[in-house]
């Protein structure tokens, strides 16, 4: 069996940044792409403009972005596969890593698989349709694109984020609607005064999104009202999803401590988990910010965690 002293698990900016400081420590990492091989660089790939990451000031395709993190992790030597890991064996060192072609030995283990916007599956706003075109589940990546700023907009779902996200989009938007299936909102008392307070902000409640449409960006939307059965048609100019993540923590299988939102568990302040020798970086381990910068610079945090790690261990 052949032994790492590192491998990494994901390859979106927290993954990649990891290799990069990982081999450039000479820790010679593995970069496994993760749970899509074949779509290396996570949630961005399928993102189009990225106007909120330091260095770019005209902004640049999430894409373009990611293979430029790719090319320079394979600069430094990181050897990066395009294989879907597919368990992982955290029960004792050194760790076991398994994919449908190989097991391998390592000595420190670095998880930066992601998480996934949860999504509806309603016409309009699949992959191949509006899907990234005005139709999103992050305001924050989003919200300042030229092509939604002065529109309608919007927010499905009825927690603290849709209310977030709804509060954000009033910078840029005209107007914006929370669309929320029941007659009150999920949100803390706090931040549900906020939406309805707002003068920018409309509640439709008891209703859902029936459907999207658009040429080549979102310009109109359908809401069902439960509760009367009739649908309403709206000019809008984009649609933000507000319904949670997934980590991407199943290949885990229950081996390793998660929050009480079911994402990896870390010390405060660092990339480590419960698990000696094993970090988590990225937006698998983190539930608030999720963003590529924030992802970055935990995926830094992993690479020096580990370097740590291994040099304590005489390695």
């Amino acid at each position: 069996m052949e032994k790492q002293q590192l491998i990494i698990i994901g390859s979106g900016p927290a993954g990649y940044t990891a290799a990069i400081y990982a081999a450039r420590a000479n820790l010679k990492p593995i970069l496994y792409t993760g749970f899509k091989a074949g779509l290396e660089g996570g949630q961005l790939m399928t993102t189009t403009d990225v106007e909120n990451y330091p260095g770019f000031p005209e902004g640049i395709l999430g894409p373009e972005m990611m293979m430029a993190f790719k090319q320079q992790a394979k600069r430094f030597g990181t050897d990066i596969r395009a294989e879907d890991v597919l368990s992982v064996n955290l029960k004792k060192a050194p760790f076991t890593v398994t994919t449908a072609d190989t097991t391998m030995e390592t000595k420190a283990l670095i998880i930066a698989t992601g998480a996934n916007a949860k999504r509806l599956d309603i016409p309009g706003t699949r992959e191949g349709e509006m899907w990234q075109k005005g139709d999103s589940s992050c305001a924050v990546c989003a919200g300042a694109a030229h092509i939604i700023r002065g529109k309608t907009l919007f927010v499905i779902g009825g927690g603290d984020s849709a209310v977030e996200e709804a509060i954000f989009l009033t910078k840029y938007a005209a107007k914006v609607y929370i669309v929320h299936r029941r007659d009150q909102l999920r949100a803390s008392k706090i931040m549900a005064e906020r939406a309805k307070n707002h003068p920018q902000i409309e509640i439709l409640w008891d209703s859902v999104l029936d459907s999207v449409a658009g040429d080549t960006v979102v310009s109109s939307v359908v809401v069902h009202n439960l509760k009367t059965n009739q649908q309403s048609s709206y000019p809008a100019g984009g649609v933000f999803f507000a319904i949670g993540h997934s980590p991407n923590v199943d290949f885990l299988q229950g081996q390793i401590p998660l929050t009480q939102s079911g994402y990896i568990s870390v010390e405060k302040g660092t990339s480590k988990t419960a698990i000696e020798g094993v970090f988590a970086a990225g937006d698998v381990q983190d539930d608030r910010y999720r963003q590529a910068v924030t992802a970055a610079g935990s995926g830094c945090m992993a690479a020096l965690d580990a370097e740590r790690f291994l040099s304590e261990s005489g390695v």
